[in-house]
């Protein structure tokens, strides 16, 4: 629809696209706001039923981590470009020859859970139903299979039997293994409100650090790494000893019970207090409060899921909830919360190498007969393939010889990140499919192939509670970028196999949805069928739903397993005797820390989307090691000083990072986040710390808990850069940086910061600077903003300095280009200051004095970013605190702080402790 404004010219209506946030599992809504077959602006979906309205920052900027800046946009063979008919053919011949010379079980996908429904399907149909092998894992194996294998030994099936409202309804929310408030925020503003509303409700955190999340419970209980099954075998345990046990429900409902509560009785109070090394008090509180309220939920993720006994853990969480009856009733359940946008719908259709699609066993000859039959396909897999430690020790080999990557980056996120290196390195066949142009993975890849991101994908994601949601396109897709569900499909085609001559992604959709009405035979509960004969234009209108979705529920269902009817062969859930283990590998003299690790609040994965938008990167600009203050002093570290970390696995080369206080994390412990990669830091992937060990059922990695040695090191010249946008586009940085030990860069709201530290110093810094910006500054830098004039810029190079610090500075027509600091410790700057003089067009005198003495006005003197949402620094805060704002209501009623996404406000009531004139004359009346 087009209308015509006053001047005559012709423009598009605005036009509001419903789709699916691009982040976490929670799966929240957003309305995009189209014009001129552009996006221009988000916000959350006030009706869609995951968020109601909320939206997080990271999803609030998701407009601004797009551009073309960075984007695979043509395929590429060998470097080369080359037309997508010649790389569908390559990728054909490449994986149909391996197989004819090697077999089917010498190639392998390995998938996302990025990416969609769809495309999610069309890999399995590839891999398990035509080329007949196993081998496609999924980058979910790294944060949920371990929650997958309980949940379907226990009720017969991988269902989730909670939803979003259950967290609102409950007396009792235990969280475990998670930080939710920084991970999941729009579902942890969802409980927090829901507090406010029933203050009787109990939240108890049970985490070895003080989180974002704990400051806000009841009860904290900061057990020792790797304890979660012992502190449940003890919960069921005194449910036996004092009236907690729903015998009725037992009895009915469940097998296995006997043998659960016999291992759970050698588990006492003081036992367990032992062994998770905390008060048999705090036990006590929350175990009593277990047995006291009608309804209890369970909250876990990754803390309980990346483990070498995961699965046990997960069972112990849900042998109490089985054992009490507190489960398949409203406020009731072991929920176990996603990670990734999709990979609840890459569960559904049998994204892990063990699984068939549709719920269905890979080692049960009927259901292979079933799908195969479905597909008309020429044969099926026989047994499951290799999971995805597996898959890379089959690569690392040559037992694989030809690997397809699509949408994630392996050398970032499996652990032992220099086997991943080697494997790729000699696998004679890389292909990846990204819709980036460089990560660590690609630099390996022999055939890069260009994939549409958010935005432009069209298809259906299913969230932590089993809805599942339309990601609608909004924009058509960049460059020559492809679907990834049909690269698939002419890649399948091209390999010469039919049953992919898709001509739209409902196709696909409706396909999936028909082969789930095999379920109707038994007692198993996933079945979309309901969904089959969508036409394409219902497709494109369909809401939010939750499955099952079925003649008997074709509006979806809530609550499952309500009628006690579990998916078994018995129809009862299964209770497991569980024996609480140690990490397989334990601190010891030579590593004496143990390395926990795992998301920030304002970044996500490995930043390839996050680490693009300023207003993402500014609460945490670099990466750090958090331990506390006498682990500090005992290893003779200050804050910000760069220490080397190394692991049993890590080689020589070790992890530096700089080091930050955190006194509540325990002694010998030691807390670093997953997300840097060397797109953005020298030495600070988490993953090259982590050794492959694995859960013997799920093969989930250990990722949690790994022995580290921690030593201080001597650095001489440590450098901050900061360049204008305009100039950082001349600039080669991955050069510039090859022979600096040390190297960070962040994104700015003016182009980057880049902090670089030496060991043999730079003799010549203005020689460096002057060769880092190279002539092709001369010419014309940019079409934009003050810099578009036809005139020759003039380029002026200064410094000031003395034998310790250097100050050099670029302008062009007097406005500022670039700025580095040299010190024999790190240069201390503010950043408003230097937001302000970026965003000047011309710099006055006092402007270029103070930047060569490196004097900031005290009127910029803010602090670091708390609010990420309003972009609210903290002495700001501290400001309104003084002046009487008391709680975080009265900050976000003056600043606005915490009042979209909340995940400040954990850090907003700590800093009204700390800072409040009521805080200062409650301790002046202790003080003598």
């Amino acid at each position: 629809m087009k209308t015509q404004c006053l001047w005559g010219i012709i423009v598009q209506a605005e036009q509001i696209i419903e789709s699916t946030c691009a982040y976490c599992g929670v799966g929240c809504g957003i309305d995009i706001t189209k014009q001129s077959e552009k996006a221009k602006k988000l916000q959350a979906s006030a009706d869609h039923p995951a968020n109601f309205g909320r939206l997080c920052v990271k999803g609030s900027n998701l407009l601004n981590t797009l551009g073309d800046s960075g984007r695979l946009l043509f395929p590429e063979v060998k470097g080369q470009k080359v037309p997508w008919i010649d790389a569908i053919e390559q990728v054909a011949k490449g994986f149909a020859d391996t197989i004819k010379k090697y077999g089917k079980n010498s190639v392998a996908f390995y998938v996302s859970g990025q990416l969609l429904t769809e495309d999610y399907y069309l890999a399995n149909k590839l891999m398990k139903g035509y080329i007949g092998s196993g081998n496609i894992d999924t980058n979910s194996r790294l944060c949920m299979s371990s929650a997958v294998a309980a949940y379907k030994r226990s009720f017969g099936e991988d269902v989730v039997p909670c939803n979003y409202r259950d967290l609102e309804t409950t007396e009792l929310l235990l969280i475990t293994g998670s930080n939710a408030a920084w991970t999941h925020p729009v579902l942890f503003q969802r409980i927090e409100r829901a507090r406010k509303i029933n203050p009787n409700m109990k939240l108890v955190v049970i985490d070895p650090r003080a989180t974002a999340t704990s400051v806000a419970a009841d009860y904290h209980l900061a057990i020792k790494p790797g304890t979660d099954a012992a502190f449940f075998n003890g919960l069921l345990y005194y449910l036996s000893l004092h009236g907690g046990l729903d015998q009725n429900y037992l009895v009915a409902h469940t097998e296995g019970g006997d043998d659960a509560l016999a291992q759970a009785s050698l588990w006492s109070i003081a036992r367990v207090a032992r062994y998770c090394d905390i008060e048999q008090s705090q036990l006590i509180q929350v175990y009593q409060l277990f047995v006291a309220s009608d309804s209890a939920i369970t909250l876990y993720s990754m803390g309980i899921n990346q483990s070498s006994t995961g699965v046990d853990k997960c069972h112990s969480i849900i042998n109490c909830h089985l054992a009490s009856g507190k489960i398949a009733k409203p406020g009731c359940g072991p929920f176990s919360i996603t990670g990734q946008p999709n990979a609840m719908g890459g569960r559904e259709v049998g994204g892990l190498a063990n699984q068939l699609t549709a719920h269905l066993d890979i080692d049960n000859k009927a259901h292979r007969d079933h799908v195969q039959s479905y597909w008309q396909s020429p044969t099926m897999v026989s047994s499951a393939g290799k999971s995805a430690v597996e898959m890379f020790d089959a690569i690392e080999r040559g037992e694989i010889k030809a690997v397809w990557i699509m949408a994630t980056n392996p050398m970032v996120s499996l652990p032992e990140r220099d086997k991943i290196k080697r494997a790729l390195t000699q696998c004679p066949l890389v292909v990846v499919s990204d819709c980036v142009s460089d990560n660590d993975t690609l630099a390996l890849a022999d055939i890069k192939l260009p994939a549409t991101p958010w935005l432009e994908k069209n298809g259906t994601v299913t969230n932590s509670e089993r809805r599942i949601s339309r990601q609608r396109a909004v924009q058509a897709p960049t460059g020559q970028a492809r679907h990834d569900w049909k690269i698939i499909a002419d890649v399948a085609n091209a390999m010469g196999f039919s049953g992919f001559d898709y001509q739209h992604v409902s196709e696909v959709f409706t396909e999936f949805a028909g082969l789930t009405a095999v379920n109707q035979q038994s007692n198993r509960i996933f079945d979309i069928s309901g969904l089959a004969s969508l036409s394409l234009e219902a497709y494109d209108k369909l809401k939010p739903m939750q499955w099952p979705i079925n003649r008997d529920y074709p509006t979806g269902c809530s609550q499952v397993f309500e009628n006690g009817c579990f998916a078994t062969n018995s129809q009862k859930a299964q209770l497991f005797a569980v024996t609480p283990k140690s990490s397989v590998l334990v601190t010891n003299t030579n590593f004496p820390f143990s390395l926990n690790s795992g998301r920030l609040r304002d970044h996500w994965h490995s930043m390839t989307r996050t680490g693009l938008a300023y207003e993402l990167t500014q609460h945490t600009t670099k990466p750090y090691l958090y331990l506390n203050s006498r682990d500090a002093v005992a290893l003779d570290v200050m804050e910000n000083d760069i220490v080397a970390i190394h692991s049993a696995c890590s080689g020589t080369e070790p992890v530096l990072l700089q080091v930050q206080f955190d006194n509540g994390i325990r002694d010998n412990e030691c807390f670093m986040s997953i997300h840097w990669n060397e797109q953005f830091a020298s030495h600070a992937n988490a993953s090259r710390l982590y050794p492959s060990i694995v859960d013997a059922i799920s093969g989930q990695p250990e990722s949690k808990q790994v022995p580290v040695a921690i030593k201080s090191t001597r650095f001489e010249q440590f450098i901050e850069c900061h360049i204008d946008d305009a100039l950082l586009a001349q600039i080669d940085v991955k050069a510039a940086v090859k022979n600096i030990t040390f190297w960070l860069k962040n994104k700015t709201n003016y182009g980057m910061q880049l902090s670089m530290a030496n060991k043999t110093p730079i003799t010549d810094l203005m020689l460096w600077c002057q060769q880092l910006v190279d002539e092709k500054s001369n010419r014309k830098i940019d079409e934009k903003e003050d810099i578009t004039s036809a005139l020759p810029l003039n380029l002026e190079w200064l410094s000031f300095g003395d034998a310790t610090t250097q100050y050099i500075i670029l302008l062009a027509d007097k406005k500022l280009l670039f700025v580095c600091y040299v010190s024999r410790h790190w240069p201390v700057f503010e950043s408003a200051w230097l937001q302000h003089l970026f965003s000047k067009g011309i710099l006055e005198f006092s402007d270029i004095q103070a930047l060569l003495l490196g004097q900031a006005s005290s009127e910029f003197s803010l602090g670091k970013q708390v609010c990420s949402c309003f972009n609210i620094a903290q002495n700001t805060i501290v400001d309104a605190i003084k002046a009487g704002a008391a709680t975080v209501e009265q900050l976000g009623e003056r600043l606005k702080c915490g009042t979209n996404c909340g995940s400040c406000k954990p850090e907003l009531a700590n800093m009204i402790t700390e800072h409040s004139r009521h805080a200062g004359l409650k301790i002046a009346t202790v003080l003598p």
